[in-house]
């Protein structure tokens, strides 16, 4: 996750602060979902619960669920987080509060999908411990720099994708490192009885 941080620090410099206490009149119709992960059943994610719905009440927003997840941040599945997302594409919420970005993503190329997605469907996404709010000219930095390094990863992919195919088309079916084909015994066969009869082989 040193990438999530070294990106919320490159947001940090690049972007205008906004003061954190919004008017709360232009939160009130805000609906939004509380995600929390811890990594272990030993730890409590109600802490987390806690700030997260602190921050919900200060600034005027409905709480519709709280979803929780209790695995690692390099686990593929979490079941918490794919309900919220299911929840999110039938329009439950129009927000979604977390405390720090590395509990959303299990990695850098994840959060990347996952705000994309967020910011296709004119969700929120609200980091409340590093001072992100999408709705804000800092949090909309934050959409537009994961969509461009996403945009930047396709783009690599595609180029891979031709210069290997360029590649395979240069070296041959067999490939160019293939050892030359050993002829069959029938083709051997043929080219002495082909001297015998007194051809040229």
């Amino acid at each position: 996750m040193k990438n999530l941080l070294g990106l919320h620090g490159y947001l940090v410099v690049m972007s205008v602060h906004v003061e954190s206490n919004h008017n709360t009149s232009n939160n009130v119709m805000r609906r939004g979902a509380l995600y929390a992960r811890v990594s272990t059943e030993e730890q409590h994610p109600e802490i987390q619960i806690d700030l997260l719905k602190k921050y919900a009440e200060s600034h005027g927003i409905h709480v519709v669920k709280v979803y929780v997840d209790r695995v690692s941040g390099v686990k593929s599945s979490r079941p918490a987080l794919n309900d919220m997302l299911f929840d999110m594409r039938k329009g439950l919420f129009s927000c979604i509060i977390i405390y720090k970005l590395d509990r959303l993503g299990r990695s850098l190329q994840h959060l990347i999908n996952i705000c994309e997605e967020l910011n296709h469907k004119n969700i929120d996404l609200i980091v409340t411990s590093q001072n992100i709010d999408t709705r804000t000219p800092s949090g909309k930095l934050l959409f537009h720099i994961l969509g461009a390094i996403a945009e930047f990863e396709r783009e690599l992919i595609s180029e891979r994708t031709r210069m290997g195919l360029k590649h395979a088309k240069n070296v041959g079916k067999r490939g160019r490192d293939k050892k030359p084909r050993r002829k069959s015994g029938y083709y051997l066969r043929w080219q002495k009885d082909k001297q015998k009869m007194g051809g040229n082989g």
